[in-house]
């Protein structure tokens, strides 16, 4: 991969930009073992927010089931 491409795909997976700096500088630098090391803590990072992402949805889905259970057993009100 060159420099431009691997440049690319740091942005577009939403890699920090510090991070993304220094996984370059890895890159350029022919270290390759560091460079890969940075992307796995990258990923991880990004893990994280997206399993913090599904919490919050599972949070909203329970609220709307409950308002809708209360709506169907009010008739369509709200207590």
């Amino acid at each position: 991969m060159d420099k431009e491409k691997l440049k690319q795909c740091l942005m577009d997976t939403g890699c920090h930009e510090d991070a993304s700096e220094n996984i370059l500088k890895q890159y350029e630098s022919g270290n390759m073992e560091n460079m890969v090391r940075l992307l796995k803590k990258e990923r991880c990072r990004i893990m994280d927010e997206y399993h913090e992402c599904g919490r919050k949805i599972d949070c909203m889905d329970f609220m709307l089931r409950k308002i809708e259970s209360e709506m169907n057993k009010n008739n369509g009100g709200i207590k």
